[in-house]
Formats: structure tokens, sequence, C-alpha cells
């Protein structure tokens, strides 16, 4: 089992997992932070650190498009250890649904 970034976590980006994770599994996107599966060592407790409850274990159901997602933008965007500020804007994004298919970025050139 490993822990997966879904898209609850699109343009909120609140970052309080960052500053747990005794790993530094994290990995910041333009608009979302994603988990590399192979550096989680499954503590969990980045889980409930998450105010908009992004964060989930890979065994939910659902989880596979997002494992995905995760292992793929994990070895393209670079590593955060530290947290930041939230996007300016971030509350008005908190409970909006189908947040991938409306905002996902992939940050590719």
């Amino acid at each position: 089992m490993t822990y997966i970034v879904n898209d609850k976590c699109i343009k909120c980006k609140l970052m309080d997992c960052v500053e747990v994770c005794p790993v530094d599994c994290f990995y910041e996107g333009k608009n979302m932070l994603v988990i590399k599966p192979d550096e989680c060592i499954d503590c969990g407790v980045c889980e409930p650190e998450c105010p908009v409850d992004a964060i989930t274990a890979d065994t939910e159901l659902g989880s596979e498009k997002w494992l995905d997602l995760n292992k793929k933008y994990s070895e393209i965007w670079p590593n955060i250890n530290e947290k930041k500020d939230p996007p300016e804007d971030h509350e008005k994004f908190k409970d909006v649904k189908d947040k991938y298919e409306k905002y996902f970025k992939e940050n590719l050139e």
C-alpha cells in the first residue's frame, strides 16, 4: 500500500502534508502535489493533515487513476520538502468537483 494525492488537491495545494512527511516523497506541480509511491513508506501521517481530504490510500476504490498519475508526475516534477503558501484563491476551489478535467496542468513545456 501507498498513499496518493487525488484531484481535491488541484488549485488548493495547502501543503500541510509536506511538513509532516518523514521521507520527503511529495512532488510539486503547477497546481497540485503528488506522492512518489516508491518513496512513500505508508506511515499515513500525511493523510489526516490534508484539510481537503486529497490524500488517500491506494487501496481505496477508484484510486488506480490517481496512483498512475502520482507515479507519472513524481518522476517529472521537482521534489518539495518545505511548506509554501497556498494559492491566493484556494478557498474558492475547496469544494469544486471534477477538478482534474477542469484545471489540471502538467507543467510540461
